[in-house]
């Protein structure tokens, strides 16, 4: 194959697919790459259907891409550095976009810190490890002989990695009855943020079916404390609190008992204010049973793609504010570059009301609900037209694009745009661009999956929300769908509630919660537990009602720390 044909998909997903062009111009899988093996899914098809932004605006009116550089050049000028914010991403997660937060980190602005997705699992796994995150090789997953989809729809959110395991056991951990769920051997529907506590359940069970990895526990350190966690309740209290029955616990075992096991994490169990204590636990069971350093199997999740590499743009900020919580009112110039706040950032209205109150650049490839309130909208290049390198945080492949079609002469890449910064401020100009892209092609890291340190989980504080929960209110939960990712695509507003609430198809509702409040339409699903109400990615309706929080400790988004109730309008 042609190297120069190759693609990558810039999507926020765990597959990070790699595509080329075959002679009639089509984009095709990549057959040479193990995880996409010659298929392309939904949202990368829908990605090479987009019409992408080929026109700049200023204050709604068309403009040339070079008159709307200008403006930003005399807008950044015009403003005190204290009062410009740089609020970044992941519409396309290339190793070049970040070009441009280096020269905003340069001229001092505010760029954010922490994530609206999944740095609160991640830290709970790094505080056990040594703050090492990295996933173990996709061949202990494929080796494996059961698959434990913990809060993670493999078949939908990871479905060409799904394609190399199939035909495993499957055992599913979920509030929802998920794809993933329906094809499993074994469905454990339990109550949200209980995980903890199952997996204090879990280790109980594994004492009892005498199935402790003691070399591991004896080569690291507390497991007896962690232990004393798990046996610190009675068996039976757990049946009421997690919502599942003893029984399933058993047939657990059943499945697993001399089995390799591969644990593949989701970001459910994470999206709470103790999300990392919640995620320490599970990998502390994980560690209980035998899943690391082995030569099959292991746990699975977003993990730090690009640990062993150089970081080759830099973007050292002296302030850095949590991403989850900004308020954009608080800044005279607001650049946003690759995503969309309104709609995947908490609290719909207090964004809204932030961004009418500041001068808004948006720069992205499409238009969406946030470039509604753009004072300046800048086009970037499509991924089509551009090179750059994709790092999976899913599997320890990469994936190349390069330019497959001609760049529209009114847009520009990132690289671009950083070094045109760059020089109206009179900054060094970035490394060269094909230096940049080569490094990141040619180095090969090392396997840093081997975990050398762990420290198993000896303190465990986490507030439950069912001690909270009144007669009428739910647990509200997000998830991602087949035909969408986060705000892209084919979007759906609908509240997804089990029929024994009473609520019709098509019902208006009122949707409330200590956050905020909201219209939205009703539709019935007998796979949503009874106590659940679902809102899918994208959904426009959704932020109106999460918390305007961050976890304890990450800086991150806590959507799901929150409990909502439902009224006919």
């Amino acid at each position: 194959m042609n190297s120069n044909n190759l693609v990558a998909c810039p999507l926020d997903c765990f597959d990070t697919c790699q595509a080329f062009v075959d002679e009639k111009g089509n984009l095709k899988g990549s057959k040479e790459h193990l995880v996409t093996h010659g298929k392309l899914c939904v949202n990368f098809a829908n990605l090479a259907k987009e019409e992408f932004l080929t026109k700049a605006y200023f204050e709604d009116k068309e403009i040339s891409l070079e008159e709307s550089l200008n403006i930003l050049v005399e807008k950044i000028k015009a403003t005190k550095k204290e009062d410009v914010l740089f609020y970044k991403g992941a519409g396309n997660l290339g190793v070049m976009q970040n070009s441009v937060k280096t020269f905003f980190a340069k001229y001092g602005a505010t760029l954010t810190k922490g994530s609206l997705c999944d740095e609160t699992g991640s830290l709970g796994l790094e505080l056990g490890r040594g703050g090492i995150n990295v996933n173990p090789p996709l061949e202990k997953l494929i080796n494996s002989d059961v698959i434990i989809a913990w809060g993670r729809n493999v078949a939908v959110t990871s479905s060409h990695m799904y394609d190399l395991i199939k035909d495993k056991t499957f055992i599913t951990i979920d509030p929802i009855r998920t794809k993933t769920a329906k094809i499993s051997d074994l469905h454990l529907q339990i109550n949200p943020k209980t995980d903890h506590e199952l997996a204090l359940l879990l280790t109980r069970f594994a004492h009892m079916e005498n199935l402790e990895d003691e070399s591991f526990i004896n080569e690291h350190e507390g497991a007896e404390w962690f232990f004393d966690l798990a046996k610190s309740r009675p068996l039976i209290s757990y049946e009421e609190t997690i919502g599942i029955k003893l029984q399933e616990i058993t047939k657990l075992f059943e499945l697993i008992k001399d089995k390799s096991v591969s644990i593949l994490l989701g970001l459910g169990p994470q999206k709470y204010y103790e999300g990392a204590q919640i995620f320490r636990a599970i990998d502390s069971f994980a560690a209980y049973i035998g899943v690391h350093n082995k030569s099959k199997g292991g746990l699975w999740y977003l993990d730090d793609s690009s640990y062993g590499y150089e970081k080759q743009l830099v973007a050292e900020a002296k302030n850095k504010i949590a991403l989850p919580t900004v308020d954009f009112s608080k800044f005279k110039l607001v650049f946003i570059q690759g995503t969309d706040p309104v709609v995947t950032a908490p609290n719909t209205k207090k964004v809204i009301e932030g961004l009418q109150n500041s001068f808004v650049v948006f720069y992205g490839t499409v238009l969406n609900e946030t470039s509604k309130y753009a004072d300046l909208i800048i086009p970037s290049s499509s991924f089509l037209s551009k090179k750059d390198v994709r790092l999976s945080y899913g599997h320890e492949l990469k994936a190349i694009s390069n330019y497959i079609e001609s760049k529209n002469e009114n847009t520009i890449t990132e690289y671009e745009l950083a070094n045109f910064l760059n020089e109206k401020f009179a900054f060094e100009k970035l490394k060269d661009e094909e230096e940049i892209l080569n490094y990141y092609i040619n180095t090969k890291v090392e396997d840093y999956s081997f975990i050398k340190k762990f420290e198993f989980l000896e303190e465990l504080e986490v507030e439950s929300l069912y001690e909270k929960q009144k007669e009428n209110q739910y647990y509200f939960l997000t998830s991602k769908r087949k035909n969408s990712l986060n705000s892209q695509f084919k979007i759906d507003n609908y509240l997804y509630v089990n029929p024994c609430l009473g609520f019709n198809n098509e019902d208006e509702v009122l949707l409330k919660s200590p956050y905020g409040q909201t219209k939205i339409k009703i539709k019935n699903s007998e796979d949503i537990k009874e106590n659940c109400v679902v809102a899918y990615s994208g959904n426009k309706y959704a932020n109106y009602v999460t918390p305007f929080l961050t976890d304890e400790a990450a800086n991150s988004a806590i959507f799901q720390e929150v409990l909502v109730e439902i009224e006919l309008s």
